[in-house]
């Protein structure tokens, strides 16, 4: 009994068989059908290759929605040397509610040389040049966000000729806390001191002409610092033609929440604007001498996510190479058999073609001769 149930459901899932197979006694092999294989498999197999290479890659999903944490503190990272002595020039912030950030909070003063050495100079020029490319190709900032992290820091190493010239410049660089609202963070002559009416710097004892606001960015960006993410102004030099000379720098900060699958950090991107002008109150150019970096926040918050093709996903394109593959080149191979054929029944016609035979009543036969054995005699 339980042997004749097995034989009807072995039977049942023989009806159910969607690839039936043919004995090989009855398939016919061709070279253009093995040819066209050859090329089908050649090809399934580069597809695969580049299918697989799009699926181990990945890529960045920026989603837009609006900022609503304005309470908590924005982080100002800083690195800018400025070619006068440390006890000539002061920085700080101050923001639109008037709240004054001094330098003494976060931010350190050293002397150093304004003069790069060689190898300095090397890394500035490729910093340069990496900035050119990003704001040529910006799809490049995707792959900086992928290797955050793993990057070596954009900071300049540190000299190593021992040089006995004395410090000419002064190099500000720390971090500051501020309020999430626009602001001003500059460099300018004189330490800055409290004011009711805002702020003030002691430029009085400085003289015109030690005024020299050549400076060097190495670093500028808010929020949490991240090593190998390279920013707008990194790399930026600028030489004064005038002792008083202003610097303008517009910045428009958006804060970016980042996720991929090496880090996860909320850090700040941001677009500027430069400007730059000599001071000249004869001729109405009026203002201050100094390097000022006026940055306003945006209301929008960027969320960046790095994204991977699901496994599924890559098998059915998998199938479906395959599959077409496969169907494309039968079809192909179907029809140039077909037309083929036409073509050489055509030319087998044309070769028994009826030819004329002359009769002895001097009728014409336009039948073929048979050839026989007996005729040949």
């Amino acid at each position: 009994m339980r042997r004749l149930n097995r034989k009807k459901t072995l039977n049942l899932m023989k009806e159910l068989d969607a690839f039936p197979k043919v004995p090989e006694s009855y398939v016919e092999t061709s070279a253009s059908g093995g040819t066209v294989s050859l090329i089908a498999f050649t090809t399934i197999a580069f597809l695969t290759i580049m299918e697989f290479m799009v699926y181990r890659d990945t890529w960045m999903k920026y989603e837009y929605e609006v900022d609503k944490d304005f309470t908590s503190k924005l982080r100002i990272n800083i690195d800018i040397t400025v070619a006068m002595r440390c006890q000539y020039v002061g920085a700080d912030v101050l923001d639109l509610a008037e709240t004054m950030v001094a330098s003494a909070d976060g931010l350190i003063y050293e002397p150093v040389i304004f003069e790069l050495t060689p190898q300095q100079k090397e890394l500035q020029r490729m910093l340069q040049l990496i900035q050119s490319r990003l704001q040529e190709e910006h799809s490049l900032q995707d792959v900086i966000f992928k290797s955050a992290f793993k990057s070596a820091s954009t900071a300049l190493p540190p000299r190593e000729d021992n040089s006995l010239q004395s410090p000419d410049a002064c190099r500000i660089h720390g971090h500051l806390y501020v309020n999430k609202v626009a602001g001003n963070f500059h460099i300018t002559v004189g330490k800055a001191i409290p004011h009711p009416r805002g702020h003030a710097h002691l430029a009085a004892l400085v003289s015109h002409e030690s005024y020299n606001f050549s400076h060097r960015i190495d670093h500028l960006s808010f929020g949490e610092l991240i090593p190998g993410i390279i920013n707008p102004l990194d790399g930026t030099e600028k030489i004064a033609s005038d002792h008083n000379q202003m610097f303008q720098y517009f910045i428009t900060v958006v804060p970016t929440k980042l996720h991929t699958y090496k880090i996860s950090a909320e850090t700040h991107q941001f677009s500027v604007t430069e400007r730059e002008r000599v001071i000249n109150h004869a001729a109405g150019s009026h203002g201050v001498s100094g390097i000022f970096m006026k940055y306003d926040i945006s209301s929008l918050m960027v969320t960046v996510t790095e994204e991977h093709m699901p496994f599924w996903q890559f098998l059915v394109r998998l199938c479906g190479i395959i599959g077409g593959i496969f169907s494309t080149t039968g079809i192909l191979h179907g029809v140039g058999r077909f037309v083929a054929e036409i073509i050489f029944c055509r030319f087998r016609l044309g070769s028994y073609r009826s030819t004329s035979v002359p009769l002895p009543d001097g009728h014409t036969s336009n039948h073929l001769p048979l050839n026989t054995e007996n005729s040949t005699h």
